[in-house]
């Protein structure tokens, strides 16, 4: 494991995780603010388990912003809130925001 690590680490720039995990959370934000606010919700959940595979997959030194606190309570957080994002998304019922 550790191996697969170092050899994904290589191809990976230090700070290209967290930009994706940026780059998914701005597309969320911009469905939300578009009045999407299912796939904005999900897409932005989707970033935090990305954050989350892309800490357990990378080592310390690699993970660049994604690295704050212990490689498992990272993991811990980011997977606990993106699947709370996710559920939350699920339950948005499909009315629209402003109703007139």
């Amino acid at each position: 494991m550790m191996d697969l690590r170092h050899r994904l680490a290589d191809r990976i720039p230090t700070h290209g995780a967290v930009s994706m995990v940026w780059v998914i959370a701005a597309a969320g934000f911009i469905r939300v603010l578009a009045e999407h606010w299912r796939e904005g919700t999900g897409l932005i959940g989707g970033a935090l388990l990305v954050g989350a595979v892309a800490r357990v997959l990378l080592p310390d030194d690699r993970a660049g912003l994604l690295a704050i606190r212990s490689q498992a309570i990272d993991v811990l957080c980011y997977l606990g809130f993106g699947l709370v994002m996710v559920i939350l998304a699920a339950t948005i019922p499909r009315t629209p925001f402003i109703q007139g």
